[in-house]
């Protein structure tokens, strides 16, 4: 990704030459992308952001009191003090922190894609900014869908677009398992509609733009099969973790993790407070089905 002048790597489309993130304030980034960003930003990591952005030692403390940092951290460095998205991703470049910028790359994009869609940025050489109530202009969290198709039965050019019951986070090597779940849940008197990834999603499109709109837009719940091969994957850690901000405080609800074999690595510390469905149980298996698709249905 270039973060000064024009946009060279953040897309694949031809759009990407229209966006300088230097012109883009941080008020552009979604509540999701914000919260994102905490995920992966550790206490240093963002002490030395606002450290290098110039605020004060009693605006760090401030920030550091706050639920989410980060997100305060962004909201006190505003355009007027240097602050801006392509400012943030040379910080994040300086810091080595290059899997944050391969993990929100395309999160970023699409907000600022949207930002100068929404004729906050007048032209793509000057940025004026609105002021509501004393602070900057923000964008809406809301986003249309996009046009094209995404899923399988997806009908771009129809009112509705297709949405699932679970988001299945997978590993490749488990998709045998995920057959067997597609069999219990979809094939049977439980009806449940769920999204997988090797079945649903058309190929030729970004893997992280399409997972972060399938999780927070097209899908209710998301179910995590937990294996050595997951804890290793950079797709599933991002989808996991993506799911894990955009419902804070209500993660029990949205995410359903299942052990269906066991692991030798430690297990997530992120996931530990969550309940999880554990099919290597032989005395509980005879009911996992359905406890499985109750938790799936609960709203």
């Amino acid at each position: 990704m270039a973060h000064k002048g024009k946009a060279e790597d953040c897309d694949s489309d031809g759009n990407r030459d229209s966006i300088d993130y230097d012109l883009i304030p941080l008020a552009a980034l979604s509540v999701a992308s914000r919260r994102c960003l905490g995920l992966w930003l550790g206490s240093g990591d963002w002490r030395e952001i606002g450290t290098r952005a110039k605020l004060s030692d009693c605006e760090l403390e401030a920030v550091a009191r706050e639920g989410e940092p980060v997100t305060a951290l962004l909201s006190t460095w505003s355009l007027e003090r240097g602050g801006s998205v392509g400012r943030l991703l040379v910080m994040l470049e300086h810091l080595d922190r290059i899997d944050i910028l391969v993990a929100v790359s395309h999160l970023v994009y699409a907000d600022c894609q949207a930002y100068l869609q929404s004729n906050v940025c007048i032209s793509s050489q000057s940025v004026q900014l609105g002021k509501v109530d004393g602070g900057d202009l923000a964008l809406s969290s809301n986003r249309d869908l996009p046009s094209e198709a995404l899923t399988l039965n997806d009908n771009p050019s129809g009112p509705n677009a297709e949405y699932f019951d679970a988001f299945i986070c997978y590993c490749n090597n488990d998709l045998h398992f995920v057959k067997e779940m597609i069999e219990q849940l979809e094939a049977s008197s439980f009806c449940l509609r769920l999204c997988v990834f090797d079945r649903d999603v058309l190929p030729g499109l970004c893997v992280w733009t399409i997972s972060s709109e399938l999780i927070e837009k097209r899908c209710r719940k998301m179910v995590v099969v937990i294996s050595d091969d997951l804890l290793d994957s950079e797709q599933c850690d991002f989808q996991i973790k993506f799911a894990l901000s955009i419902a804070p405080g209500m993660q029990n609800k949205r995410l359903i993790p299942v052990m269906y074999r066991p692991i030798s690595k430690p297990y997530p510390n992120f996931l530990r407070h969550i309940t999880m469905s554990d099919y290597t149980k032989a005395s509980t298996k005879y009911w996992f089905w359905q406890r499985l698709a109750k938790a799936i249905n609960i709203p």
